[in-house]
């Protein structure tokens, strides 16, 4: 074969550097996908500690993108967006801007949620991440009238499970 050359360039694509790149590519892409998190898209649902022990119904509904989470957590009488949300590996973290009552005033709770998926697959039938233990820590309030600063009391960190329902 004949191939053309101009001051030792060749004019045609060399196929040892293509082949080469293409490999590459499928390598990358093997570590790409055996590298990311468990898909946590779904619904999940748990209890949380409430007022003087109560037990309080959660569930939060997530979509994942890459490692990028975003979706609501559902209260009793509300849904409000989550925020900030990362995974990186089995670790998971968001924030939640609740509104919380405190007697006869409505106040603006910043929530800082972080854990980690705890059911790792054991079994052909267990799927990875069908469970997830969070801490919710509570970082700071505003009055959602005035915006003036909150102090609250008690303990601010309360770890709960969450189940994954769909």
């Amino acid at each position: 074969m004949f191939v053309a050359s101009w001051r030792g360039h060749s004019c045609l694509p060399r196929r040892d550097s293509s082949r080469r790149s293409v490999k590459r590519l499928i390598v990358s892409l093997l570590c790409v996908c055996t590298l990311s998190a468990a898909d946590l898209t779904g619904i999940w649902v748990g209890q949380i500690p409430g007022r003087n022990g109560d037990l309080q119904d959660i569930a939060f509904k997530f979509t994942q993108t890459g490692t990028t989470l975003a979706g609501k957590l559902y209260g009793d009488y509300q849904s409000t967006p989550i925020s900030e949300g990362k995974i990186s590996g089995d670790q998971i973290t968001f924030v939640v801007l609740a509104p919380e009552q405190a007697g006869n005033q409505i106040n603006r709770a910043k929530l800082r949620f972080s854990g980690s998926i705890t059911n790792q697959p054991t079994a052909p039938s267990v799927s990875a991440g069908d469970e997830i233990e969070l801490t919710r820590e509570r970082e700071g309030a505003t009055n959602a009238g005035n915006g003036g600063v909150v102090q609250f009391r008690g303990n601010t960190k309360q770890t709960f499970r969450l189940k994954r329902l769909l």
